[in-house]
């Protein structure tokens, strides 16, 4: 039997059937996870007894193959840092926007990233032109009006297929560490406001996020107008939440946007209420007192302090060698966690930008908590 305890709050209800689970999931070899591996199997056994619908039963059944098959693809590369570019699959190879894309995936992949697209034609295709096969992963949608996966990537084992739109979009995001959206309709503008929403409410971990027009377009500065005067002027999101993504219509600005981001900042985590942000260059006094003033509001006590690795990140092992802040952050002001890490990126003190093996790639839900 797996020398694990099972969770309190998650079982089949049923203790010898618990026992049987446990030693199926023995008879599997599985050695690591298996009290998550146990949950997702009483999850199935519950199905079971609840009397669930058939089309209840078959969402459930095609999400967790094509989301097992989908984190296949992706685990060779979990070392590697990604961008995931968005934008239309109608826009044509002589627009500008296509030649935008396809310019800025480029400068990415010889840096050592890796672009991941929806697969399609358009914008898709584009990023992947510019990254090229070997450094391109697409995951695509089944469409009856659309046609298959571009040329780039079609037949590449770096492809997956998925049925429905929000587990495509786990996977467009779950595992990039910078994103790009481009001019596009209904599914662009679909996943840009998502990502946003995750970065706003702290579902995911920081990243930065471009909205990248066409030279001289107005596609987001339009955009970003109807926020400013009537989403953000109603009350309706917070001054400062349209700051979480940077509107250019520059190549160059968006790549050194992406690349820049991890110039100092590594990565975050919660322990309790703490937030221990992990960088790569200690600051000096002056710039953690110019830190303190600047940032002081992000606070709900105290003030951002030096500090070695906490017990919960010794425990796991959780990046010991880093130099890191802690502070007790205000939960109701996410959103000025990009400023604060700018302001990180660009003291005196921070290193070059590091290369991508470097570049922290979160596990687990993506949020950083544990």
């Amino acid at each position: 039997m797996p020398e694990f305890r099972l969770s309190r709050r998650y079982r089949t209800g049923d203790p010898e059937l618990d026992e049987r689970l446990l030693d199926l999931l023995a008879d599997t070899g599985a050695t690591e996870d298996q009290e998550v591996l146990f949950e997702i199997l009483a999850s199935a056994v519950k199905l079971a007894g609840d009397d669930a619908d058939r089309l209840d039963l078959k969402i459930t059944s095609a999400v967790l193959r094509e989301m097992r098959q989908a984190f296949r693809a992706f685990a060779p590369f979990r070392d590697v840092p990604k961008v995931t570019i968005f934008g239309s699959a109608r826009t044509r190879p002589h627009d500008a926007a296509y030649v935008q894309a396809r310019a800025l995936a480029a400068q990415l992949a010889e840096r050592g990233w890796m672009v991941v697209t929806g697969a399609g034609p358009g914008i898709m295709q584009a990023g992947m032109e510019g990254a090229g096969r070997e450094r391109s992963i697409g995951v695509s949608i089944r469409l009856p009006f659309e046609q298959s996966a571009n040329e780039v990537i079609a037949g590449d084992a770096k492809l997956v297929t998925m049925k429905y739109f929000f587990t495509r979009k786990v996977m467009l995001m779950k595992e990039s560490q910078g994103f790009v959206a481009l001019p596009g309709g209904f599914g662009t503008l679909d996943e840009t406001l998502e990502l946003l929403t995750l970065q706003q409410t702290g579902k995911a971990v920081p990243a930065p996020v471009v909205l990248l027009d066409c030279p001289g377009g107005t596609y987001w500065s339009a955009w970003d107008a109807f926020m400013r005067d009537h989403v953000e002027a109603g009350g309706l999101i917070t001054p400062g939440d349209r700051d979480l993504a940077l509107i250019t219509d520059d190549v160059d600005v968006a790549s050194v946007t992406l690349l820049g981001f991890y110039r100092n900042y590594h990565s975050i985590r919660w322990v309790g209420d703490r937030l221990v942000l992990r960088i790569r260059a200690e600051p000096t006094d002056a710039e953690l007192a110019e830190l303190n003033q600047r940032f002081a509001h992000l606070c709900t006590e105290g003030s951002i302090e030096r500090s070695g690795p906490l017990a919960a990140e010794v425990d796991d092992g959780d990046h010991l060698d880093r130099p890191r802040l802690v502070m007790a952050y205000d939960i109701f002001r996410l959103s000025g966690l990009h400023p604060l890490i700018t302001a990180l990126n660009a003291l005196p003190s921070a290193p070059p930008v590091p290369p991508p093996a470097e570049i922290d790639t979160p596990t687990g839900d993506g949020s950083g908590r544990p």
